[in-house]
């Protein structure tokens, strides 16, 4: 599948069994933090050193209730500590990382 065009496009995927290979990486690690699959999201995120892969990097130890990483993490980021819930996170992520690539 190409890269989804719109959040809508995106979110449609959240029901397939794995994100395409052909992906950006921080695609494919919003994909797995939108299924709930926190470990497979997170080992992608972690080898991002980018601004967004600190930004998905935070969502996910805010997800995970460590408030100090998920701080560390936004600042990484350049991003204030996200008050949105966990799911319009990714909402607003996903739409960032569309609108970039």
């Amino acid at each position: 599948m190409n890269k989804p065009k719109t959040y809508q496009d995106f979110e449609i995927t959240l029901n397939d069994e794995n994100p395409p290979e052909n992906w950006l990486p921080e695609l494919r690690a919003l994909w797995f933090a939108g299924n709930g699959e926190w470990e497979a999201s997170h080992n992608i995120a972690q080898d991002l050193h980018t601004q967004v892969g600190s930004w998905i990097h935070a969502h996910l130890h805010r997800e995970e209730g460590d408030k100090f990483n998920a701080g560390y993490w936004y600042r990484m980021a350049n991003k204030p500590f996200c008050k949105l819930s966990l799911k319009e996170e990714i909402k607003e992520i996903a739409e960032f990382v569309l609108s970039e690539s």
